[in-house]
This record gives structure tokens, C-alpha cells and sequence, in this order.
């Protein structure tokens, strides 16, 4: 459960400087797409997570 909650706290921090960098600079400026990059992998790890959760013990 820790890590869920870090997981979601990672993501939700990533979305928004990626937004404030997005605003500042264009959308497909190397800011942007570095911190999207990070922010698919923070949501590949919570989805694989959530899958482990839900495999039989």
C-alpha cells in the first residue's frame, strides 16, 4: 500500500510540472517529452502493481 501511494503522489507531481513545463515551453520541447517519458513509466510501474494485487496469492 506504501508504495501505491508513492507511486500515485510520483504521478500526480510529474503531471504538474510536466504541465507547467508545457506551458512554458512547447509541447514537443525535450523538458516536455523527458518529463512524459517519466510520467509513462511511473504509470507503467502503478498499473503493474495494481496487477500484482489482483493476481491469486
Amino acid at each position: 500500500m506504501e508504495q501505491e501511494i508513492f507511486l500515485i503522489n510520483e504521478i500526480e507531481m510529474c503531471r504538474e510540472e510536466m504541465s507547467r513545463a508545457a506551458r512554458k515551453n512547447s509541447l514537443t520541447s525535450k523538458e516536455v517529452l523527458q518529463m512524459s517519458i517519466r510520467l509513462d513509466e511511473l504509470m507503467n510501474q502503478y498499473e503493474n502493481l495494481k496487477q500484482k494485487e489482483q493476481q491469486p496469492a
